[in-house]
């Protein structure tokens, strides 16, 4: 590091869980950021401020007007600009040694193939179902962490599925893709402003914290928030023998091998 690098990053190179060489990791590390909404902006935000030397952000819409209750990376001015290319100029501000590419198209398996080969983290910052599961298949099949997070109304939710390690659960796990669950959008549902901000810095912590192998990530739980009573909450999450994604190689005979016992 240089000596401006030195002075930027000082106060991380103050804690002994970091130092020069956790920095040093950071700038060399590559995160990609699906989502350049409500939680995108925070997370991306702080992974620029922290030095992950490479950010890729990927989103298909456009800013608009009801965005920008929540969507801090982006501002009044921007609005009709496509929410990658706002979030870049936002990120350049902030840390223009952070080398940033900004995707503006919806992600697809295909694509993320291709993108998560030379990622580390895998940010999910989206806000529906289809990307959501698309992206954990490709994580779970080039075994990269993901830290997903949703918030809706005033509830917000953080995990971890770091399939490197062989017990660890996917995201499939905890919402089977034949469930009942359907998408609930802030569009519809609403959505506390801060509470975006909140969810979307705990993926931040929990990025760095897999790039520099410190602490203990939430891999195999789900950290939930209740914004109103201001309560947080830890379930411990199992792997689904009969996942699709994640499970057996054949996971009929695990199911069936499961009910059968007493």
């Amino acid at each position: 590091m240089n000596d401006d690098q030195l002075l930027r990053y000082s106060r991380h190179i103050l804690l002994p869980e970091i130092g020069i060489q956790g920095q040093e990791a950071l700038l060399k590390s590559h995160v990609l950021v699906v989502g350049a909404g409500g939680l995108g902006s925070p997370a991306a935000i702080y992974l620029a401020a922290s030095g992950v030397g490479k950010l890729t952000i990927c989103d298909d819409d456009t800013v608009d007007l009801t965005n920008l209750q929540r969507q801090i990376a982006h501002s009044t001015d921007r609005i009709g600009t496509p929410k990658t290319f706002s979030a870049k100029k936002t990120l350049a501000g902030i840390n223009p040694e952070v080398n940033v590419i900004a995707l503006h198209q919806r992600m697809d398996e295909t694509t993320l193939l291709q993108l998560v080969a030379d990622i580390d983290v895998v940010v999910d910052a989206s806000d529906n179902f289809l990307t959501r599961y698309a992206i954990n298949r490709v994580c779970t099949l080039s075994k990269k962490p993901l830290v997903s997070g949703a918030a809706i109304r005033f509830e917000g939710q953080v995990a971890v599925f770091d399939l490197r390690h062989t017990h660890s659960p996917c995201y499939q796990c905890l919402f089977p893709a034949d469930g009942e669950d359907q998408d609930m959008r802030c569009a519809v549902m609403g959505v506390f402003a801060p509470l975006t901000g909140v969810i979307g810095s705990v993926q931040a912590v929990e990025t760095l914290k897999i790039l520099l192998d410190i602490g203990q990530t939430l891999n195999g739980r789900l950290l939930l928030l209740d914004g109103l009573s201001m309560e947080w909450r830890s379930i411990k999450l199992d792997k689904d023998p009969c996942c699709r994604v994640c499970g057996a190689e054949d996971p009929r005979e695990t199911c069936e091998n499961s009910r059968a016992m007493p």
